[in-house]
């Protein structure tokens, strides 16, 4: 019965592969119950706690207050159920550096709003740079195969979310979209809906949360803040808030640049991120330790990491201009690797085992190593 046995092994490998990705893309606590527990004497269509997302937000998103902020002021008014019903809920553009947070700030969303990571609708702008790949979002047109079915890369159940609760869309690396794909999102900001070119389905957005990232405006940003670190700029301060004004002034030209003004005067929220900066990179680690323990429930053990450790990875992994990316090579490099060397050797996993096998890691001589605390 070598299929058979092929089919219950692919199921088993299935199984295991979607525990896994649920240990890291679920959170700690039962998201449900959490909002179920909120009560607001103002009763909606919309059923969560904003302040469990915020909490969430600000465990999972280190240095990017003005972001959360901006997130948490508009998940009030669609708890309040007083958007504009004739449009999406809200469409936000994340600006900044690379590995700073952009895309880990919807993924927190969705895990605090859903219970999952992943429970959004996510679009990849970079494939779509090119006119005729326009079709993956629009359909394919009257006459072309595929026309009448009007698939697209849009999932309408997330779009939609769960009940009580928004759903998400992200357009992720916006500025490597093609113009047709920008023209088709106008409609979509402007009234909610998308119909298809075939005009045979429409997609609804009024009841969704639109985000979009992109690195656009990096580079001019980075530049200007060495010009301001020189040495008569350092004799001869701007002011934060002056700065924050020059950099704002900076996005806003190179928006206009690459972004038909139609289409910038549709955003409801533009957010610049900051870069990540070193008094930030040990709690970061930590925020990595943390999820690294998430994939560790499954082979009933975590892990407890020495200051040492943590110092260690944050002065050979930070790079400012890579950001967290940079951080998590680091944590690989310098904590999976052997880890997952040491348990390979020394760890089985036991079923009937009720306790957690609890390791710790230790730094000598510029290389981690772990014992077992539970002995």
């Amino acid at each position: 019965m070598p299929f058979i046995n092929d089919m219950l092994d692919n199921t088993d490998r299935q199984r295991m592969d979607k525990a896994a990705l649920d240990s890291e893309n679920s959170p700690e606590h039962d998201v449900l119950q959490s909002h179920l527990a909120h009560k607001s004497r103002l009763e909606s269509r919309f059923k969560f706690d904003v302040d469990v997302v915020l909490d969430a937000l600000k465990k999972d998103i280190l240095g990017q207050e003005k972001a959360i902020e901006s997130v948490h002021d508009i998940l009030k008014v669609v708890r309040a159920d007083i958007t504009d019903p004739r449009r999406p809920l809200f469409t936000a553009l994340f600006l900044g550096p690379t590995g700073v947070g952009k895309t880990e700030v919807v993924r927190s969303l969705a895990r605090s709003l859903h219970g999952d990571a992943d429970a959004f609708c996510r679009v990849d702008m970079n494939t779509l740079s090119q006119e005729h790949y326009s079709a993956a979002i629009t359909g394919a047109p009257p006459g072309y195969v595929g026309a009448k079915e009007g698939n697209t890369l849009f999932d309408q159940d997330k779009m939609e979310g769960s009940p009580g609760r928004p759903g998400i869309v992200l357009f992720d690396e916006l500025e490597k979209a093609s113009p047709e794909v920008l023209q088709a999102l106008l409609n979509v900001f402007d009234n909610g809906m998308l119909t298809v070119a075939s005009g045979e389905r429409t997609y609804s957005f009024r009841n969704t949360l639109i985000f979009m990232t992109s690195n656009l405006g990096a580079r001019d940003i980075q530049r200007y803040e060495q010009r301001q670190n020189g040495f008569i700029r350092r004799l001869f301060p701007r002011s934060a808030k002056g700065r924050h004004k020059q950099v704002e002034d900076i996005v806003q030209e190179k928006l206009l640049k690459s972004f038909s003004p139609e289409f910038v005067n549709r955003i409801d929220n533009i957010t610049i991120f900051n870069w990540i900066e070193m008094e930030l990179v040990g709690d970061l680690v930590k925020l990595e330790v943390q999820r690294l323990n998430r994939r560790l429930l499954k082979h009933q053990c975590r892990l407890t990491v020495s200051d040492e450790v943590i110092d260690y990875v944050s002065s050979t992994g930070f790079d400012r201009q890579f950001g967290a990316r940079a951080l998590r090579r680091a944590v690989r490099r310098v904590i999976e690797v052997p880890l997952a060397e040491y348990l390979l050797d020394f760890h089985s996993t036991d079923d009937n085992r009720e306790d957690i096998v609890v390791y710790h890691a230790e730094l000598h001589k510029g290389h981690v190593f772990f014992q077992c605390k539970n002995s």
